[in-house]
């Protein structure tokens, strides 16, 4: 029972979703006027969570033969959880955030609808087109932040962070592919390190690293953040991307991809909190 319950977790990726309800309430905070927190948004930042737990659950259910070959040990492909069972969870989750979204406003009821289309038909469809699943995932972490501003009536103000998370997000998307290069193959998928191969995979992730770090230093030139957002991004997150962007050229790439994978992820939350306490 304790190991059912405990891949029913991981299918969902809980990390991702901490991160995700995270980033909904940073950016509400930092788009809102008021200096308060509202239940709204924390209920928002459920939603937004529940969702993205659901586009987890549906995208190994497509992924169910992919990860036979690529990752063996997630719950499905170890048959800790059956198919069915992944199904009733998606749904269960689809209802969730449903509902909670449905009390909180029409604008959030319709961005998680939007969220749920766009999650399943990435799953289904356009992960299998080079770069374009990489930008759908990228653009709906981006999303959230915005979604954040839509809560408290300011996407405009989450603009910044919003586009933070879609580059450093893009990045990590390719960096997943070219770990996934076997099973993606396997499969008859045409990601972009299959079709363009590896090395042109590293040079546009080099390219986007190169971008996203000059993107830093957009908010402090023009005075949006204050020292404490320089700082940190400075110190934590810079030298993140920096590490990251020299382990893809060293030997024995394949064993440094889930540590560039997880660096990246962690350099996202350095820049939540760069961005929050910059504010």
């Amino acid at each position: 029972m304790k190991e059912k319950l405990t891949a029913f977790i991981f299918i969902t990726r809980p990390v991702n979703f901490l991160i995700t309800i995270l980033s909904v309430i940073v950016a509400a905070i930092i788009s809102s006027s008021q200096n308060y927190f509202e239940l709204t948004v924390f209920l928002s930042a459920i939603a937004a969570g529940v969702t993205a737990s659901a586009g987890n659950v549906i995208n190994d259910i497509f992924d169910f033969e992919i990860d036979k070959i690529n990752q063996p040990q997630r719950p499905l492909p170890a048959k800790k959880i059956s198919v069915k069972q992944a199904y009733i969870l998606y749904y269960t989750f689809l209802l969730i955030s449903l509902l909670i979204s449905f009390f909180i406003s029409l604008p959030v009821l319709l961005v998680v609808l939007f969220s749920h289309f766009i999650l399943f038909l990435y799953s289904k469809i356009l992960k299998k087109i080079p770069l374009v699943g990489n930008a759908t995932v990228a653009f709906l972490t981006g999303f959230v932040f915005i979604f954040g501003g839509i809560v408290v009536g300011s996407p405009t103000a989450a603009v910044v962070p919003a586009l933070f998370a879609f580059l450093i997000n893009l990045i990590r998307e390719l960096v997943k592919d070219i770990q996934d290069v076997n099973g993606d193959r396997a499969v008859g998928l045409f990601t972009f390190p299959i079709k363009f191969g590896v090395q042109k995979s590293k040079i546009l992730i080099t390219i986007f690293t190169l971008t996203l770090i000059l993107f830093t230093f957009y908010p402090f030139i023009t005075k949006l953040y204050k020292i404490e957002y320089f700082v940190i991004v400075m110190a934590l997150v810079n030298p993140i991307l920096i590490y990251c962007a020299k382990k893809m050229y060293e030997k024995e790439l394949e064993k440094n991809l889930k540590k560039i994978s997880n660096l990246l992820k962690l350099s996202m939350v350095f820049g939540l909190l760069a961005i929050y306490l910059g504010v």
